[in-house]
C-alpha cells in the first residue's frame, strides 16, 4: 500500500496513519481535553484534511476534546472553537485521500521552511529568544515560530493560490525521498516564497503558548 501523509508526518500506510490517530484518541478519557502538544498538532493537521474543514474550524481552533460516541460504540473528537462553540468531526472522514488543496499546502509549507528556520536563527543570534506574547525568556529547545501576530499560514497560502489561478495551477513534483515534493515551476516557487516573506508576521512563543493559541 502507498505511504500516507498527515501534514508533514509520513506513515508507511494509511492503516499506520489511522493507528496513530487512534492512539491519540484512546490516550484520553471521554470529556478530557487533548493537552499534549504533539497530539494537538496532529489533530490540527488531521482536521485540515476534512472536506468541510473551513466549516468545522469556524473562527479558529482553541482545543480538541474526546467526546462520547455519536454513533456506534466508539468515542470521537470535537473541536473547541475560539468563540466557545463546539462541533464534532469524524477522523475517518479526514483520513480519506487528501485533496489537491491539502497536498499543495503541505508542499508550500515545506518550500518556506528555510524562511522559518532563518527567522529562528536570527532571533537566536540576536539573543532575543523571548516570547512575543508573554515576554518570558525562552529556551531554544522550547521555542516555536508562530504566525500568531498576523495572517495564518493557510490565509497566506490561499491568497497566493487565488493570485496564480487556484490550487491546481501549482503543479508539484512527486516525492522521491522521505519528505515532500516541491513546486515544479521553480520561478513560481520563488514567487511563493516572496509572497510568504511579504505577508507573514512571524513571532516566537514557548511550545506551550503555541499549543494553547487559537488556530485557524
Amino acid at each position: 500500500m502507498p505511504e500516507f501523509w498527515i501534514g508533514k508526518r509520513r506513515y508507511p500506510t494509511k492503516g499506520a496513519a489511522t493507528e496513530a490517530v487512534r492512539t491519540v484518541l484512546y490516550r484520553y478519557q471521554v470529556g478530557e481535553t487533548v493537552d499534549q502538544e504533539e497530539d494537538h498538532l496532529l489533530l490540527v493537521d488531521l482536521l485540515d484534511m476534512h472536506h468541510e474543514a473551513k466549516d468545522k474550524i469556524g473562527p479558529g481552533i482553541e482545543a480538541f476534546a474526546v467526546v462520547p460516541p455519536q454513533r456506534g460504540p466508539y468515542p470521537g473528537f470535537e473541536v473547541v472553537r475560539t468563540d466557545g462553540t463546539r462541533i464534532d468531526f469524524s477522523y475517518q472522514t479526514c483520513l480519506k485521500p487528501p485533496t489537491v488543496r491539502q497536498q499543495v499546502l503541505n508542499v508550500m509549507r515545506d518550500e518556506v521552511k528555510g524562511q522559518i528556520n532563518s527567522y529562528f536563527e536570527e532571533r537566536k543570534e540576536a539573543n532575543s529568544l523571548v516570547s512575543d506574547q508573554s515576554g518570558k525568556q525562552l529556551d531554544s529547545t522550547n521555542t516555536a515560530v508562530s504566525y500568531f501576530q498576523g495572517p495564518a499560514f493557510v490565509d497566506i497560502a490561499e491568497e497566493f493560490a487565488a493570485m496564480v489561478g487556484g490550487w491546481a495551477a501549482i503543479a508539484m513534483t512527486p516525492s522521491t525521498e522521505p519528505g515532500l515534493g516541491r513546486i515544479a515551476d521553480r520561478a513560481l516557487a520563488e514567487q511563493w516564497k516572496d509572497h510568504h516573506r511579504e505577508r507573514s508576521v512571524l513571532g516566537l512563543l514557548s511550545t506551550q503558548e503555541n499549543l494553547c493559541r487559537p488556530r485557524r
